[in-house]
């Protein structure tokens, strides 16, 4: 039964923004060919004034039981949501999880197929899935790498989301030591470029479909961050070995994680181990490798998963979102 609703949550999220997510951007088709040039015009910022709700709390224990809307760019007014677990308690700071969505979607469809909200109140973490800004064409996006997404857009969606962790640093009691990022594909690309920019902020990353930077001397990181990438082999949006969007080329999947393995002083030593994880309901057996980078310093953790067969929104089992949490706890801020 699991199985079957999560193969109806992943139709369900195809429906409402892969068919986009194949076509243009982040989600264009993983060649060099262009596609149309509306795609790469400056992004337009939101404008809604910005607005703040209080938490409810519990009537016994005041704690917040339900999320909260913050405004935190002064300039565009953009809101989000904050998750807050009927756990939470100011004298004991929590991890805090900040997932990115895809280019097209939205923290709410993203979330819908991660399904995190019940982990946070299950396993005890405060969690936001915010918002990108609408390009002309009306698409929500990440101004990432270079390769993705943002293109000629000049919105500094880096500085954005290092102000609303620190937002949420200052509404509520957050562990500095674990503060971590998840992306789909474009949100996958900004998870990296937001290690890259607050690697003293940041704890680890996972991102699925996404990709670093092609040069790794655009990448600032001067502290480790734990970096956990998950991609298939048939990703047809964003491939697997490498590729490039409008002629700004993304590294592969191993690329991306060897690059990381330097940033973090790790060595080269690897360790792969086949059939480890099943992370597809579609995909017979247990269908994924995990590659690990053995010679890394205490505490830092860089690994590849690999779906055999997958494609760029796999149909996911519960054990990825799972097996994602798993990673990043284990990695906290050395």
């Amino acid at each position: 039964m699991r199985r079957f609703l999560t193969v109806l949550l992943a139709t369900a999220l195809v429906a409402a923004c892969s068919d986009s997510e194949e076509t243009v951007g982040d989600t264009t088709p993983a060649t060099s060919t262009p596609v149309t040039s509306e795609v790469a015009t400056t992004a337009t910022p939101t404008t809604a004034a910005p607005t703040t709700a209080a938490p409810t709390t519990d009537a016994a224990t005041g704690a917040p039981t339900t999320t909260a809307a913050t405004a935190v760019d002064p300039l565009t007014g953009r809101p989000f949501n904050v998750f807050v677990p009927s756990t939470y308690d100011e004298a004991s700071p929590m991890p805090l999880l900040v997932l990115l969505h895809g280019y097209t979607a939205s923290g709410a469809i993203q979330e819908a197929y991660f399904q995190f909200e019940p982990l946070a109140e299950q396993r005890g973490f405060l969690y936001v899935h915010p918002d990108g800004t609408t390009n002309v064409l009306g698409e929500q996006f990440w101004n990432a790498t270079d390769a993705c997404c943002g293109f000629v857009s000049t919105v500094d969606d880096s500085a954005y989301l290092k102000a609303l962790i620190e937002q949420v640093q200052a509404d509520y009691s957050v562990d500095p030591q674990r503060i971590y990022l998840v992306g789909h594909s474009n949100g996958g690309f900004m998870s990296y470029r937001m290690a890259c920019d607050h690697s003293d902020t940041i704890a680890a990353v996972a991102s699925l479909a996404g990709a670093t930077f092609i040069d790794p001397a655009d990448c600032v990181a001067d502290q480790p961050v734990s970096v956990l990438q998950i991609h298939g082999t048939a990703d047809a949006t964003i491939a697997f070995e490498g590729d490039s969007i409008l002629g700004r080329a993304y590294p592969s999947a191993a690329a991306t994680v060897a690059t990381w393995a330097a940033h973090n002083g790790c060595t080269a030593e690897t360790q792969i181990t086949q059939n480890a994880l099943d992370l597809v309901v579609d995909l017979e057996g247990v269908e994924s490798s995990r590659t690990t980078y053995t010679g890394c310093p205490a505490g830092v953790g860089v690994e590849l998963w690999t779906i055999d067969r997958g494609n760029h929104i796999p149909a996911r089992t519960p054990d990825m979102a799972t097996g994602i949490l798993d990673f990043l706890f284990a990695h906290p801020k050395q």
